[in-house]
């Protein structure tokens, strides 16, 4: 989740650049901006936390499910290492390979679950992809229906000073729980 908000952030900011460059010196003057929190977004947001909520249940279970796989392959050594000695060489062998099958499958389930494009990023990224979505949509529609030219992310650490007044955040969640509440989510 913390991906999703540094996208809103790197959006807003484009945008904001996008339409400060395109804005003339007598523009600027009238330039309107408003800006968000995205961290108070996704935390008050109903739909990203259930997201959050789910993503955090899945990740418990694969650390619950590696955390198994760690125990077999602990108790694989030990195994190894108190009855090497008094196994023959063929089934002390046997029990080595076993260990390092044990082993093998454990890293390559870690790398399959938590590697750079292992299934934690892919659930992460599908997960926030359609909640940032939703956001650039409702703020998209706020700053039309408020005339703003431009919308900052406070939460990206994009705006010094802001009146409080142009904080746009508690619309955002509200128009996002109310279309959660319509099914529209």
């Amino acid at each position: 989740m913390h991906e999703a908000r540094r996208q809103v952030a790197r959006w807003t900011g484009a945008l904001a650049l996008l339409v400060a460059s395109a804005s003339s010196p007598a523009r600027a003057a009238e330039t309107r901006i408003g800006f968000i929190d995205s961290a108070k977004i996704f935390q008050d947001y109903r739909l990203a936390q259930d997201a959050q909520q789910q993503f955090d249940r899945q990740v418990q279970n694969w650390r619950s499910e590696a955390s198994e796989k760690q125990r077999t392959v602990d108790q694989l050594r030990a195994e190894v290492r108190d009855q090497g000695s008094i196994l023959s060489s063929v089934k002390r062998q046997e029990k080595e390979e076993v260990l390092q099958k044990a082993i093998q499958e454990y890293e390559n389930f870690v790398q399959e679950i938590w590697g750079p494009t292992g299934r934690a990023a892919q659930e992460n990224e599908r997960t926030t992809k359609e909640i940032v979505e939703r956001i650039r949509t409702v703020v998209e529609k706020l700053a039309g229906e408020k005339g703003l030219d431009i919308v900052f992310d406070a939460a990206g650490g994009a705006i010094v000073y802001a009146d409080r007044s142009l904080d746009l955040s508690a619309e955002v969640v509200r128009e996002l729980n109310t279309q959660v509440e319509q099914g529209a989510h």
